[in-house]
């Protein structure tokens, strides 16, 4: 078992680390931002050098091939997540990965055997998923106080107009069903219960391949219909929530992708209705505290690679019924 304090290294400069990793490290004693490693190297240490972290190193191999560092966040394009959380994995590090976990659901399937194999946590960086917010809803889901689910429904959808991000970029598994969406089919999946089939799916295309908005009509095994919409440029400007329905009440949450910023949840049933919030704690410092757990203590997470595979499934399957290709991994 790994020892407190866990020494993290970051690969690439990215522009979300200091959210999900920096500043929630620098409030956990468990947790050590070592690291830094990006192609440019100046830009490494401009980086390290704002955010006070100790190391850089030039390239990403170096970083996860150093004997000193126990993890890895890694948070690249998306179509470099499969590569460089395996080959962590096979230096024998832990791996934080930002979401989605892999291009597709084959190479999900493939990282999920190597932590099997070498008996490291790798998880998901779904950080909504570890906030009381959504473990809120799921006790009143799995309490039976909405009756039958009768549709759930969920949404993630936000500006992008800046059409030369890497999000549209299709070799590097763009699109907004993958940047956006994976999150509104992973609150689909938890508050539906399973993971659903696809009926029908609708892509509205910034260019050949890359949808810029995605929605798709679901059906849970239990019978239970669902729907999920995603968009980065879109007439949705800004809609982040999801409703559950059941034949005895109805269950909404707003913002449960920034519960630290306005948000709430609120029921509707035979027991009357309320509303309810939550501590504004960010979800990333929850979500690292399950990470830290994992690792120094053997605890389960959520979002596993196991969990990650079936939510790939689930788009690859979308993609598919809008008569467009499953992402592909990058070249490294």
């Amino acid at each position: 078992m790994t020892e407190a304090p866990l020494r993290i290294g970051i690969l690439g400069a990215a522009r979300i680390a200091p959210n999900a990793l920096i500043s929630p490290a620098a409030n956990n004693p468990e947790v050590v931002v070592a690291a830094v490693a990006a192609r440019d190297t100046a830009r490494a240490r401009q980086f390290a050098h704002k955010h006070g972290i100790p190391r850089v190193f030039g390239s990403y191999q170096e970083l996860i091939t150093a004997p000193d560092l126990d993890a890895v966040y890694n948070p690249l394009p998306n179509g470099l997540h499969g590569h460089w959380t395996k080959a962590a994995m096979l230096a024998g590090k832990h791996v934080l990965c930002e979401k989605p976990f892999t291009a597709n659901a084959d190479e999900a399937r493939e990282i999920a055997e190597l932590t099997w194999q070498f008996d490291r946590v790798v998880m998901e960086a779904f950080h909504y998923r570890y906030h009381p917010l959504i473990r809120a809803a799921e006790e009143v889901i799995a309490s039976g106080e909405l009756g039958t689910l009768r549709r759930v429904e969920a949404s993630m959808c936000f500006p992008l107009p800046k059409f030369s991000d890497i999000r549209y970029d299709y070799s590097l598994a763009g699109g907004a069903l993958m940047d956006a969406g994976c999150y509104a089919v992973h609150m689909a999946r938890v508050f539906g219960g399973g993971s659903p089939e696809v009926v029908s799916a609708q892509a509205k295309l910034h260019a050949p391949n890359v949808d810029r908005a995605m929605s798709a009509e679901l059906r849970f095994p239990e019978g239970h219909s669902g729907r999920i919409r995603s968009s980065l440029w879109s007439t949705d400007v800004l809609r982040m929530g999801a409703r559950v329905i059941g034949e005895h009440g109805r269950l909404g949450i707003v913002n449960p992708l920034g519960p630290h910023m306005p948000h709430w949840m609120s029921v509707r049933s035979r027991r009357g209705n309320r509303i309810e919030t939550f501590p504004h704690r960010p979800s990333y410092a929850y979500q690292l505290d399950a990470f830290a757990d994992g690792v120094l203590r053997g605890e389960p997470v959520p979002t596993s690679p196991e969990d990650s595979i079936e939510n790939m499934a689930v788009i690859d399957a979308i993609y598919r019924a809008a008569g467009l290709p499953v992402r592909q991994p990058s070249r490294a």
